[in-house]
């Protein structure tokens, strides 16, 4: 064969590649609806090649390997608010599919495929998510034998709270929920955070006093444990072990941190109509988002970027950071002006990393290049996703409330009285002495709950 012949049979291979397979770029105008929902379908699709729920052997509701659990209810939370912003119903039915197959027997996501392995952040940012169905009107289960998204996630919190533990370190629950699971004896923020701002989104929604009650008791933990320090740029540490009375803090930052607390304080100043103390917190705060996260106005992830040191779950932080800061700029609209040209400056430079890959649009981890970086995973695909999307939150109403839109049906009951046991020979029981949330709660349960005495018995 002449080498004429042999490249007229490559342009003639690459020439049908491109038509089975073709590139499709993403070209974003952030100005533009239209192209902002084109451009996340095209990131979604490189989501959905790492998801196993469609493939054989596969369970739904899973990513593949390497991804944790989670991260999956990290993902399917942008997912399910792109379903909102862009009135997009492709993927619908696989997040219902996957937010029932994850709930568990009880409804709660304790699914009894973690039952080893499930921490308490693990099981918080499902709770996010699925109060995020709660709060966009989601297609609500119509299993007769299934709970209304709200009761899932009142099932979460109730069940977190109820490992609340005064005996070490003043407060705060664990990182992890079962005794054999590295990290046992730490307590971290992000578990705290997400049960925090679970307490503020259901004291919004439901009206219920008692749920904002306790997320200032747990937001003023995290402030006296030393994990939140306000100041003008205030930072959000990671946590710290309680062999030492949680005093020796680990000073690492992450992005997904203090995105869960600064969303936790949005819903705060919202159910509070403005009050002047949770602005204050929420602009301190903010301060530290912006200032820790952002450079030249492009979101970054400040300890492990440079240094190509992050891990799957590091990798995808900006993507939940991303929706945190969206859903604070609508519900403290007075932050937007700080908030949304970041978010536009990120959005275009997300794109620019968006180049990637066989089909064109896989998204890197670094977008201060202007270019693809060679780096790519479920992780980035999330973070561009949520990104780009966030442009969309002033066009949509905010979060509904239960008197303002909201469908779904609540049980304040859900996930008490249950014990927590495993396969193995497990020391752990937990006993719920509260019931969070229900439609009346008398003077003494008021008063256990700011005595803090809820535990969880050994």
């Amino acid at each position: 064969m002449g080498i004429e012949t042999a490249l007229g049979w490559a342009s003639q291979a690459i020439i049908w590649f491109l038509v089975v397979f073709p590139v499709r770029a993403i070209d974003l105008d952030t100005s533009s609806k239209d192209s902002i929902c084109a451009a996340t379908t095209l990131i979604q699709e490189g989501i959905m090649d790492y998801y196993a729920g469609t493939q054989v052997g596969g369970s739904v509701g899973m990513f593949q390997a390497p991804y944790y659990w989670w991260e999956a209810g990290e993902v399917f939370g942008g997912m399910l608010e792109n379903w909102y912003l862009c009135e997009n119903n492709k993927y619908e039915q696989t997040l219902y599919n996957a937010m029932l197959a994850q709930a568990g027997p009880d409804y709660d996501y304790m699914p009894q495929n973690q039952s080893m392995v499930e921490g308490n952040d693990d099981q918080g940012v499902w709770g996010l998510t699925v109060m995020g169905a709660v709060e966009r009107n989601f297609t609500n289960p119509h299993d007769k034998n299934a709970p209304g998204w709200l009761a899932m996630v009142q099932g979460v919190f109730n069940t977190m709270y109820s490992r609340w533990d005064d005996q070490h370190c003043g407060g705060g629950v664990r990182w992890q929920i079962f005794t054999w699971n590295s990290g046992y004896n730490y307590k971290n923020t992000v578990s705290n955070a997400c049960m925090f701002q679970l307490a503020a989104r259901l004291g919004r929604y439901t009206g219920n006093q008692t749920y904002i009650d306790v997320a200032e008791k747990i937001f003023d933990w995290l402030v006296d444990v030393g994990y939140v320090v306000l100041k003008d740029n205030a930072n959000v540490y990671d946590g710290a072990n309680i062999d030492d009375n949680c005093t020796d803090i680990t000073k690492l930052e992450w992005s997904y941190n203090q995105g869960i607390v600064l969303g936790g304080l949005a819903y705060m100043y919202n159910a509070t109509n403005g009050s002047s103390t949770w602005e204050t917190r929420l602009s301190q705060v903010l301060g530290g988002s912006t200032t820790f996260f952002f450079r030249n106005k492009i979101m970054y992830e400040m300890t492990c970027q440079d240094s190509g040191s992050c891990n799957n779950d590091q990798r995808s932080f900006k993507s939940i950071f991303s929706r945190m800061l969206s859903l604070t700029s609508v519900l403290a609209p007075s932050t937007a002006e700080t908030i949304n040209p970041l978010m536009e400056a990120s959005a275009e430079a997300a794109a620019k990393s968006c180049t990637g890959g066989s089909d064109g649009h896989t998204c890197g981890l670094n977008w201060e290049k202007g270019s693809w970086d060679n780096v790519y995973g479920l992780g980035e695909q999330a973070s561009a996703l949520e990104v780009m999307q966030s442009l969309l939150y002033a066009q949509r109403p905010a979060p509904f409330t239960g008197e303002n839109g909201g469908s779904s049906v609540g049980d304040a009951n859900a996930g008490l009285n249950k014990s927590t046991t495993t396969v193995l020979h497990s020391n752990l029981k937990i006993t719920h002495k509260d019931k969070v949330g229900a439609a009346i709660l008398t003077a003494v349960i008021i008063a256990i709950l700011v005595g803090g005495s809820i535990w969880m018995m050994f």
